[in-house]
């Protein structure tokens, strides 16, 4: 079984060490290659044949940013993880690098006390990933693949009621979900007529960047949550950073509740947690969407909305850029639908349409 070649490409020759000696402690990837900028790393991708790159955004000559565009002309599939900062600037440019073409991303270490501290905090983002972008020596689980199929297609899982309601929307997402949650919501219109609330794996500060950003380029009002709101048909309401989001009836409303309990699956905020409560409060008018990720969070909150007779949908495996999340739904049994990327926007469209009716929730405050 070959091992996965990494080329890692970062001005700092502290961090290309940090990075090499993470790396080389994993018998299933080899650093093959580093470079000081992009110009050396674009020489170098053709000798060395990596299998993965790994890239600073801010390098002198040629940035990240810069090297992104002339990497993918020659390179359109080749895994990219962008190391990037925990900042306002760090995440505005990392946004800008996944809309560039950039896979994933990691965030470099801080305020963590100590090298060692700072190599573990790497090392548990930044080899997971690696192995589940290149997926020729490990299980299926995470494979990846291209984000746009080339034959769209829909799988039916579990028969679906044509004439069941739905008040609202909730989505999950990871590893590749800020560029399927831009396909998605960009094909919505303003008058959506539900809301919609969103978990993506994310730091703070980046969610914040990630609402700002969909909202730019959506039809929809998006912003990130903030603790008892209202939800609104309209409206869509991503889970901020480092915060578990629930949603709870409180008299003819349905607001919004942040906690910082603990981690499920590793994170929070959870895709789990959000469908959880979600089921509660809808029951068998919710419609659950889990999109590409790694892992399998939103598994166990798919099987609170199955219980409560409410529909999942789960991205495909040609669509996702990671397979984990959306196979984990699929394999349990727990998925109505089975789409493509491509697709899912329009099944939103048909299912809100089904039987609508005027819900409290949706009613505007006045």
């Amino acid at each position: 079984m070959r091992r996965i070649r990494v080329l890692i490409v970062d001005d700092s020759v502290v961090i290309r060490r940090l990075l090499t000696d993470i790396l080389a402690q994993d018998p299933e990837i080899e650093v093959v290659g580093t470079a000081p900028n992009g110009r050396i790393a674009l020489a170098k991708l053709p000798q060395i044949n990596p299998d993965l790159v790994t890239l600073d955004i801010e390098m002198p000559e040629l940035d990240g940013l810069q090297t992104l565009p002339l990497l993918r002309k020659d390179y359109p599939k080749l895994p990219v993880i962008m190391f990037s900062t925990l900042t306002e600037r760090g995440a505005a440019a990392t946004f800008e690098a996944l809309a560039r073409g950039a896979t994933d991303y990691v965030a470099k270490p801080a305020n963590v006390g100590s090298v060692a501290a700072g190599m573990e905090s790497v090392r548990v983002q930044l080899i997971p990933k690696i192995k589940s972008l290149c997926p020729f020596n490990i299980t299926s689980a995470n494979v990846s693949r291209p984000v746009v199929a080339a034959a769209p297609k829909t799988t039916l899982t579990k028969p679906v009621n044509k004439n069941q309601r739905c008040d609202a929307v909730v989505i999950g997402s990871s590893t590749g979900g800020p560029q399927a949650l831009t396909a998605v919501l960009s094909r919505l219109p303003a008058n959506f007529p539900v809301p919609i609330v969103i978990v993506q794996h994310m730091p703070p500060v980046f969610t914040r960047h990630l609402a700002n950003r969909l909202n730019q380029e959506c039809a929809l009002i998006v912003r990130e949550a903030v603790a008892g709101e209202a939800l609104q048909c309209g409206e869509v309401l991503i889970a901020p950073g480092d915060f578990h989001l629930e949603i709870q009836r409180q008299g003819v409303a349905i607001r919004t509740m942040l906690q910082q309990g603990p981690p499920e699956n590793s994170c929070r905020p959870a895709v789990d947690v959000l469908f959880r409560s979600a089921a509660k409060v809808y029951s068998n008018s919710l419609l659950a969407v889990v999109l590409t990720g790694m892992g399998q969070d939103g598994k166990r909150g798919s099987e609170c909305v199955v219980q409560a007779g409410g529909l999942v949908i789960a991205q495909d495996e040609a669509s996702s850029v990671v397979w984990g999340m959306p196979r984990a739904v699929t394999e349990a049994g727990l998925a109505n639908k089975t789409m493509s990327l491509q697709l899912i926007p329009d099944e939103l469209l048909r299912r809100v349409a089904v039987a609508r009716h005027t819900a409290l929730t949706c009613e505007r405050i006045a």
